[in-house]
């Protein structure tokens, strides 16, 4: 006799919606709770543990994506914008697709699956899109490739992760939570002078002294800074000088703590360092013709791009760069208030 399945109610949180991450079974499971889902993105809002691709037609618009090209995702993700790309194939030609997160790769892997989108026509690679040219030393060129360098929703949202002081959860930081060191980790191994260049190159960061003078008291006192919240804490109280009204000085910590984290982030992850050696290889790597789209949301991303594009345009690497930024629509702000920071530029191999 076959063992009877029990079945396993969810668990049960506290008021009418639920608030922690874990608990947001229907956000979580997009494909089961779709009008649910669709409900969540129609108020502007980006559903958790969910990532909603930003300028998608532009980026079609700009890589002409026809049956039987070969393409790259430099950035799987949540895999927005590469089923998009495996939809213009036709079920002809290949995509491989690259990312430094094995738990969300994973996840994007058994997604696409499950719309039909094998090993047949889609590679995906635990890669950091810094070493590209990997695919060169395969004898693989690409006819388009795109690159969206804002970090995934799912991580975000995520406490684990350690991207959002919104929740607490520990301080990590890491694209790769399997490799380097933690924020934490990274915090014990700075002096203030480093710290506070970090903020200010990273995040132009305008209490940046203010707020790396009060981290490295805090942890000269031996206390650790090993979660979202007790960093969060650090900067709201180095802070405590800002005049104005409540909310005013509110707002205030709020834009420093985002500031903080993504400086912090964008060290760990060396962010800038490995865009610089993916914008140096792109070109050997396109095929005559092919189509180069990046996506940014950091000022400091966009001019490294808009430089590296000039330069090759200059030595004959590009035939064509976009002269000015693309930017998404104000409907797609509206939806997804996650783009308005978004900047979008193209390059066309000579």
């Amino acid at each position: 006799m076959e063992e009877e399945i029990k079945h396993v109610r969810r668990v049960r949180y506290n008021g009418s919606h639920p608030k922690q991450f874990k608990e947001k079974y229907k956000e979580l499971n997009p494909e089961k709770y779709a009008d649910d889902v669709q409900d969540i993105i129609s108020k502007g809002k980006t559903p958790a543990g969910m990532h909603i691709s930003i300028c998608v037609k532009e980026i079609l618009d700009i890589l002409q994506i026809k049956p039987n090209d070969i393409g790259l995702d430099c950035t799987l993700g949540y895999g927005g914008h590469t089923k998009e790309m495996l939809q213009c194939l036709e079920g002809k030609g290949h995509v491989y697709a690259t990312d430094v997160d094995p738990i969300e790769s994973e996840k994007t892997k058994e997604r696409l699956l499950a719309f039909g989108f094998d090993e047949d026509i889609l590679s995906i690679r635990l890669l950091n899109f810094a070493n590209i040219d990997e695919f060169s030393k395969e004898g693989i060129k690409f006819d388009f490739a795109l690159a969206d360098l804002g970090v995934s929703s799912m991580q975000i949202d995520d406490p684990e992760r350690g991207f959002t002081f919104k929740h607490d959860g520990p301080l990590d930081l890491r694209l790769n939570p399997q490799k380097g060191l933690t924020a934490a980790q990274r915090l014990k191994n700075l002096n203030q002078m480093k710290l506070e260049r970090i903020l200010i190159e990273n995040s132009d960061e305008p209490y940046a002294k203010e707020i790396s003078t009060e981290i490295m008291r805090v942890l000269h006192t031996g206390y650790k800074i090993d979660t979202t919240k007790k960093l969060a804490d650090i900067i709201e109280h180095s802070l405590g000088f800002l005049k104005g009204n409540v909310k005013d000085k509110k707002d205030l910590i709020k834009k420093s703590c985002q500031r903080t984290f993504q400086a912090l982030r964008i060290d760990i992850n060396q962010e800038f360092e490995v865009l610089c050696d993916l914008l140096e290889k792109l070109p050997s790597v396109m095929n005559k013709g092919g189509r180069i789209a990046i996506l940014t949301f950091h000022s400091g991303e966009d001019r490294l791009v808009k430089k590296a594009f000039k330069k090759s345009l200059a030595n004959g690497e590009y035939s064509e760069i976009s002269n000015d930024v693309i930017r998404p629509s104000k409907d797609e702000c509206f939806v997804n208030s996650r783009a308005h920071s978004a900047k979008l530029r193209y390059a066309i191999k000579a």
